[in-house]
């Protein structure tokens, strides 16, 4: 594979003081159609008790993947739904959307999740808000030869099989996914459709075609017009798959709001300190 460049996550703090690892990019957006990836990752509750209280978002889509744990997510359209481990949640958010996400009091081994913003195209960023989840459906997962693809949104085909993700119509036709490689294991991931392809790894390491080595905590975006070859060592590795078309537009992005222009992000304040996004009720 042809490897553009890597991120290394750094740790902050967001919402009411959770812990988490962050790449982002919203100045030379290199990660179009994706503007951010955070994981929350600790067995000490105290890294994310606090949650994310009440906070609104316009203008963008975000897509909560929780692999250990889980939140409790509310918002001022109604929708209230526990999204546990092995399951994903999407919100559209449009012109605007109201929303909180608090760890779940039954869930006491700890967490591991993801939140990944996803920019929208100007023609739909003042649409009304869209929210799903993959609930009770099942995910689809295609097993190769020492990996597990475990799909989260999106159309795959992997090992010579191909399936659909609980979750579809997400902006710029983006695509996730949770692949699994065991022990000194080899995958190869064809994504020509996409403009963008990037790996984010959570657990293990990848022995990469030029010698060097990739940790966990690393996001790999790399050229999806060549063949992605992977290749795990003695830990085994465990990495989102993020795809999608890049939308190319110039971002103005103030904290929840990720809109074109200045004076589209004052509009969007101006709208919420006026309650035009409503209250989680």
């Amino acid at each position: 594979m042809r490897l553009v460049n890597i991120i290394n996550a750094q740790p902050t703090q967001d919402g009411d003081g959770v812990n988490i690892q962050r790449v982002a990019d919203f100045q030379r957006l290199t990660l179009d159609p994706y503007l951010m990836l955070d994981e929350i990752r600790s067995d000490d509750e105290q890294d994310y008790v606090g949650g994310f209280p009440p906070h609104p978002h316009r203008g963008m889509e975000t897509f909560t993947y929780i692999r250990k744990g889980g939140f409790e997510h509310r918002d001022q359209l109604g929708h209230v739904k526990a999204i546990r481990a092995g399951k994903v949640q999407w919100m559209s958010t449009g012109r605007g959307v109201v929303h909180s996400e608090m760890p779940l009091a039954d869930a006491t081994d700890g967490l591991h999740g993801f939140q990944i913003w996803i920019n929208m195209p100007a023609k739909d960023k003042m649409r009304p808000p869209r929210y799903r989840d993959s609930g009770d459906v099942s995910h689809a997962i295609i097993a190769g030869e020492g990996s597990l693809l475990y799909l989260l949104a999106g159309d795959w085909q992997f090992a010579g099989q191909s399936a659909v993700g609980p979750l579809t119509d997400l902006a710029a036709n983006s695509a996730l996914a949770d692949l699994m490689l065991g022990v000194n294991a080899e995958a190869k991931l064809t994504l020509p459709q996409y403009s963008f392809v990037a790996l984010y790894l959570y657990d293990g390491s990848l022995l990469l075609d030029n010698g060097q080595v990739a940790h966990a905590g690393q996001m790999l975006v790399v050229d999806p017009q060549t063949v992605i070859k992977l290749h795990s060592q003695a830990q085994g590795a465990g990495m989102l798959v993020l795809a999608g078309n890049r939308i190319g537009e110039k971002i103005v992005q103030m904290g929840p709001f990720v809109m074109n222009t200045q004076a589209e992000i004052v509009q969007a304040i101006q709208d919420y300190q006026n309650g035009k996004f409503g209250d989680i009720v």
